[in-house]
């Protein structure tokens, strides 16, 4: 778009009525969660450094998710979910928003996964965004603060101990149950995650379905002025095991696509060798030596 706009939280925004939306409101922690409003429902005015042509096409754009204090309807955060896509008049109607976004003070978070929807998992994963937020919130300058949201450890819903708060856990699970049935040849949901500078935070998780082939999930998690109360990378790994668990369930009337496990270590080693576009350093030369 060419045209680069800041603003403070608040600037711009409209309070959102209680019945606002296009399901039923979900009231947690103190916040309401609306599903499915649009960016012209929550911002007052076409913000300055905007044509009215990229206004009204930023105006049209759904948000999946909005959550918003409880008390007074003021928005905190919206949440969008994507599918891939390298369509250049998608990807500019995605640079106008966030530049809306960033104008009106409008933290941002944007999933894209090829298998997660927002009717399907969206609920959830804003659910747990709260959650972790309050309870980062909460932590901040207490004996918690050394203890992350993700790290909590648990009974888990098996009646194993494990970290209560990991988004992937039944699919791990499930992996377990399908190894069993013999339906994976790898018990283990395996899976890495890294942040681009200049870029989205990336998770994969793969699980072996036949010898020497993948079930594989990617998910991108890009925050525009939002902290996640979990670290954007681990929440893209985490979410990408959500997303192989979902296809697992469906393995048997819904034949996968695999990847031979040799593509995937390749494109794991065209991640080592970028590690100097990443923040932080490459945590997984152990499996580029497979």
């Amino acid at each position: 778009m060419g045209t680069t706009m800041t603003g403070d939280h608040d600037r711009g925004l409209s309070q959102v009525p209680e019945d606002a939306g296009r399901a039923p409101v979900q009231v947690r922690a103190e916040q309401r969660i609306h599903a499915g409003l649009r960016l012209g429902e929550i911002v007052r005015r076409r913000p300055p450094g905007l044509t009215a042509s990229q206004w009204n096409t930023a105006s049209r754009t759904l948000f999946d998710h909005v959550v918003c204090t409880a008390a007074t309807g003021r928005p905190e955060f919206a949440v969008e979910f994507r599918s891939p896509s390298t369509d250049a008049t998608a990807r500019r109607a995605e640079r106008t928003t966030e530049a809306v976004a960033a104008a009106t003070g409008l933290p941002l978070l944007r999933v894209v996964s090829a298998t997660l929807r927002t009717a399907g998992h969206g609920a959830r994963i804003v659910a747990y965004l709260v959650d972790a937020r309050r309870f980062a919130a909460g932590a901040a300058g207490s004996d918690l603060a050394g203890v992350g949201f993700r790290d909590i450890v648990g009974r888990l819903p098996d009646g194993r101990e494990g970290a209560v708060n990991d988004l992937g856990a039944l699919a791990r699970a499930e992996a377990v149950q399908g190894y069993v049935a013999r339906r994976l040849t790898d018990p283990i949901l395996r899976g890495l995650h890294v942040c681009w500078a200049r870029g989205p935070a990336e998770g994969w998780s793969w699980a072996e379905v036949r010898p020497g082939e993948v079930l594989v999930e990617r998910v991108t998690v890009q925050a525009y002025r939002l902290s996640c109360g979990v670290e954007p990378a681990r929440l893209a790994e985490d979410l990408a095991v959500l997303a192989v668990g979902e296809r697992l369930r469906t393995i048997e009337s819904d034949a996968p696509t695999l990847v031979p496990l040799a593509d995937l270590l390749a494109d794991i080693r065209q991640l080592r060798d970028r590690r100097d576009e990443l923040v932080g350093d490459f945590a997984y030369d152990h499996l580029c030596q497979r």
